[in-house]
């Protein structure tokens, strides 16, 4: 995948033009990328929408849940992605002059219905599977967040890369960052520091996908005490995930980390145990 003259992406990318943009960036250069979510039911609709004057709302690319990716504007041209924004690192307003808008097909906060389902705004019901209980980093109480997938996610860090490789990117900061008390999105279940990190610090040792073995090796670790209990979120005030505690020998795929916390998915279940308990 690479960026041409055109500021588009080239490879398995499907361009669809929206009418909503402005004129040029600052510098006709990004040095920001936002990651979003659709709050949506679908990466097609979500392009609709974003496709559509009535919307006045746009992005420069929809990342599918299989991963599949459409741009909507040239990279160099304004998207209307960000909104009302300001980034406290560098005391810039008006986001939408300086950066890069990636819309992530996510339905965001859900409703518990009950153990095993929840419901968007839009009344789609999630699977528990799906689903991740969490705290917002701009809130104080638990909600219940769409969980994004390791397709979209691993689209989502070749896109990053390849846009840090073509322009002075500087910033990769979640809606939520620049618009805060306004917005949510990309919410807890994005792993952002990871993101952040690997993008500008150029470590991408634990997702990086180039060599299959130490890849799969890094993303599964095995339970190695008799008990370990799974929680809703990274910390014992956390409720519990699931009464029966994980057992020695079990193996668990890593989704994320925060400190000592790993977030880890087993036979469906999604939620967080102590990394110290794991080999």
């Amino acid at each position: 995948m690479e960026i041409n003259e055109k500021h588009l992406l080239i490879g398995d990318v499907r361009w669809v033009r929206s009418p909503n943009h402005g004129g040029y960036l600052e510098n006709k250069t990004p040095d920001t990328i936002v990651i979003h979510y659709t709050a949506g039911s679908s990466a097609e609709s979500s392009v609709r929408s974003l496709c559509s004057e009535k919307s006045k709302a746009s992005a420069h690319l929809v990342i599918g849940r299989d991963g599949s990716i459409f741009q909507l504007v040239p990279f160099n041209v304004a998207a209307w992605h960000a909104g009302a924004s300001a980034h406290t690192e560098t005391g810039r307003k008006g986001l939408n002059h300086y950066s890069v808008g990636i819309e992530l097909d996510n339905a965001g906060v859900l409703t518990r219905q009950n153990d095993h389902s929840y419901l968007s705004w839009f009344g789609k019901s999630y699977p528990a599977s799906e689903v991740l209980a969490a705290v917002h980093r701009n809130q104080q109480v638990e909600r219940y967040w769409h969980l994004y997938t390791q397709p979209q996610l691993e689209a989502c860090l070749e896109v990053c890369r390849v846009l840090a490789a073509k322009y002075p990117i500087r910033y990769v900061v979640g809606h939520e960052e620049i618009s805060p008390g306004r917005k949510v999105d990309p919410g807890p279940a994005f792993p952002l520091e990871k993101f952040r990190d690997k993008i500008l610090d150029l470590d991408r040792s634990d997702l990086d996908h180039d060599d299959d073995e130490p890849a799969a090796a890094e993303r599964e670790l095995v339970v190695n005490i008799d008990r370990l209990n799974i929680r809703t979120g990274p910390g014992t005030s956390y409720a519990l995930a699931r009464e029966t505690p994980l057992k020695e020998g079990d193996r668990l795929k890593v989704l994320d980390r925060q400190e000592k916390w790993v977030q880890v998915s087993h036979n469906g279940l999604v939620g967080w145990v102590n990394g110290k308990y794991l080999k």
